[in-house]
C-alpha cells in the first residue's frame, strides 16, 4: 500500500518514520497536556499559539480542535517548498498530537484541569519538564521527517524574504506571542515562566537534531602530513582526510589534514600533532552529525 502511494504521489515515506512519529506526537501531547496546560503555561510557536486561543475561546474549541485548525492549513501553505513528504509527516504528526491531547484531557482518567498531576503548582518545575518532554517530541519529528509545529514552514517561507535567519525568525514570534500573551492575561508571570519553557524546548530538540555528544573536527595545516597521518592513525585507528595547502605569506605548500576526534580525543590530537610539528596550525570545530561509516583515507 504504502510502495502504491509513493510511486502514485512520487513520493517517499517509510513505514518506521510513521511509527516514530507516532512516539514523537504522543511524548509532546505528554509534555505540554500533563505539565503546561493544567498551570497556563505556554510552549512555543503556533502551539502557543493554540493554547493561548483555547484558553480564551468557549470549552468546546479545544486545543485538539486549534492545534489542528491553525497547523495543517500552514503545512499545505508550505507543500510547494518543503515537499510532499515532509508535509504528509507533518500532517500526520499535529493530527497525533492533537489526537493524544483530546485523549489525555477527555478521555483518560487524569485531572489536567488545576494543576499538573506530576509537578502540581509549581510553574518552574511545570515550565522546566514541559520544554523538555515537548522539546523531546518536537526533536524526534523534525529527526524523522515530519514537524510539530507550523512555525517552522512559515519562518522557511519568509525569514529570507526579511533577511532573517529561521531561528531568528522563530525567535521574534515567540517574543510576540509572550508579549500578547501578558497583556491577554494581565499579567507577566506565565509567560515569563513560559520563556523558561522555550529555552529548555531549544535545547532538547538541538539535542536530537544534532546529537548529544557531539565530536570535533581538526584542520591541521602542516609541512610534516606524512609523520602526522601515520601518528594519528595508529593512535585513533580513524580515517584521516588529506588536501593540498598553500601559505598566502610564506607561498609555500602546506598539507591540510581533516581529523574527526571525540572531545575526549582532542587532547591527545594536539600533543602528537604538536610533537612532531611544532609550527603546526590547528583549528579546531563542532561536528553535529557525521553520515559516512569510514572517513576517506
Amino acid at each position: 500500500m504504502l510502495k502504491w502511494l509513493n510511486e502514485k504521489w512520487n513520493i517517499n515515506v517509510k513505514w518506521e518514520n510513521f511509527i516514530l512519529l507516532t512516539i514523537a506526537g504522543i511524548i509532546n501531547a505528554f509534555g505540554v497536556i500533563v505539565f503546561l496546560s493544567p498551570v497556563k503555561l505556554y510552549d512555543s510557536g503556533i502551539s502557543g499559539t493554540a493554547m493561548l486561543v483555547a484558553q480564551q475561546t468557549p470549552h468546546w474549541c479545544s486545543l485538539s480542535l486549534i492545534l489542528i485548525v491553525l497547523n495543517i492549513p500552514i503545512f499545505l501553505y508550505g507543500l510547494k517548498k518543503q515537499g510532499k513528504s515532509f508535509t504528509i509527516y507533518a500532517i500526520y504528526t499535529v493530527v497525533i498530537y492533537s489526537l493524544c491531547a483530546w485523549l489525555i484531557t477527555d478521555i483518560l482518567p487524569v485531572d489536567v484541569s488545576i494543576v499538573s498531576p506530576l509537578a502540581g503548582s509549581d510553574l518552574f518545575l511545570c515550565a522546566l519538564f514541559g520544554g523538555i518532554i515537548s522539546g523531546t517530541g518536537s526533536g524526534l519529528a523534525i529527526r524523522f521527517g515530519g514537524a510539530m509545529d507550523g512555525m517552522e514552514v512559515f519562518a522557511v517561507i519568509f525569514a529570507k524574504k526579511l533577511g532573517l535567519t529561521v531561528g531568528t525568525f522563530v525567535m521574534i514570534y515567540n517574543v510576540i506571542l509572550y508579549v500578547v500573551c501578558g497583556f491577554v492575561i494581565h499579567s507577566w508571570i506565565l509567560p515569563l515562566y513560559s520563556i523558561v519553557t522555550y529555552a529548555a524546548a531549544l535545547k532538547t530538540v538541538d539535542f536530537f537534531i544534532e546529537g548529544f555528544d557531539r565530536s570535533k573536527a581538526a584542520f591541521i595545516i602542516t609541512t610534516k602530513p606524512e609523520p602526522i597521518c601515520d601518528s594519528l592513525s595508529e593512535e585513533f585507528e580513524n580515517g584521516i582526510t588529506i588536501l593540498d595547502a598553500k601559505g598566502y605569506y610564506s607561498d609555500s605548500a602546506k598539507t591540510m589534514i581533516y581529523f574527526v576526534v571525540n572531545r575526549f580525543q582532542v587532547g591527545k590530537m594536539r600533543d602528537i600533532v604538536h610533537e612532531i610539528d611544532p609550527k603546526a596550525y590547528i583549528s579546531i570545530s563542532e561536528v553535529a552529525d557525521i553520515f559516512a561509516s569510514n572517513m576517506v583515507k
